[in-house]
Formats: C-alpha cells, sequence, structure tokens
C-alpha cells in the first residue's frame, strides 16, 4: 500500500519498520558495489528517508525532511539524489502527480513499471504485468519503435474508493 502524503485530504505517511530500511539500503548498497555506483551519504539518506515512508513523497519534501538531516541540503541535492537512484533503479518517479516512490524490488533491474493511481485516496500500486508488458512491447515493434524504458502510469480508483 503506498499513499501520496502530498494530497492535501491524506497524511498518512506509515513508517516501514527501521530493519526493513535496513534491510533495503545493504541490497543497495550491494547493487552499487557491483555497478560500481557511488552510494554517498547524501544518496544513502535521501534513500532512507524514502524507505522509511509508506508512499509516494514530492521532491520539496523530501527536502524538508533532508534539511534536518543537513541544514545545508539544496533542492539541486535532492534532485541530483533522486536522479541518481532513479537510474539505479530504487526509486519510480511518478510523472503524473511529480512524486517519487521508492521499489521494493530493485533487484530486477529497468523493469517496466505499470502504477495504478487512486484520483481519490492517493493509493499508488505497482503491478507487474508480462501479459501487458509483451502487448504493448508487440505494438511498438508493429509500428517500428524500440521501447527503451517503460513506466505506464493509470488513474482512477482503488477497491477501497471504489467499496465507499
Amino acid at each position: 500500500m503506498i499513499h501520496w502524503k502530498s494530497y492535501p485530504f491524506l497524511d498518512k505517511t506509515e513508517p516501514n519498520s527501521t530493519m526493513k530500511a535496513e534491510s533495503l539500503l545493504q541490497q543497495a548498497q550491494f547493487v552499487c558495489q557491483k555497478k560500481g555506483a557511488r552510494f554517498t551519504k547524501v544518496r544513502e539518506q535521501v534513500f532512507l528517508l524514502l524507505a522509511n515512508r509508506q508512499g509516494a513523497v514530492g521532491a520539496y519534501d523530501l527536502l524538508s525532511e533532508l534539511k534536518e538531516l543537513d541544514a545545508a541540503a539544496k533542492p539541486a541535492t535532492i534532485y541530483r539524489a533522486l536522479d541518481f537512484l532513479s537510474k539505479q533503479g530504487f526509486v519510480h518517479k511518478i510523472e503524473s502527480i511529480n512524486a517519487f516512490i521508492m521499489c521494493h524490488h530493485f533487484g530486477e533491474c529497468d523493469h517496466p513499471v505499470q502504477l495504478l493511481i487512486c484520483d481519490e485516496c492517493g493509493h499508488v500500486e505497482e503491478i507487474q504485468s508480462n501479459n501487458f508488458d509483451l502487448a504493448l512491447r508487440t505494438m511498438a515493434d508493429a509500428n517500428g519503435f524500440t521501447i527503451t524504458h517503460q513506466i505506464v502510469e493509470a488513474h482512477g480508483r482503488c477497491k477501497n474508493c471504489n467499496n465507499v
């Protein structure tokens, strides 16, 4: 379950357990070491801020949290860190709502991303459908198009909001 804190009527940032965040951090450090990517202190701090929250968050909300750890942090600091984390596959950017979410299966490097976004409550569900991916790639191939990166965002109402 993922909730986007920036919706004004929703503030459900229920943090994950510290143990889970530390486990994710260890996995991320291992991935970076394997790739030869530098996992700097600021990148780790931003990673942990995302790992310790349940849901999507905007860059400026993250910047506010980062400033509690590093008063000198600037918007460029957060955007560089988010860019790095995104390139490593640790986070996904939700373009339509300009927010970021932690990817909890980042070992599957550059996997297709399909997001279901509830416009009522802000719930974001990452799904993986090989059938959807295959259908999209087949249509792209038929049009002479090569997909290099895939993030599909579908907006609607989640099952909880549909049941209200």
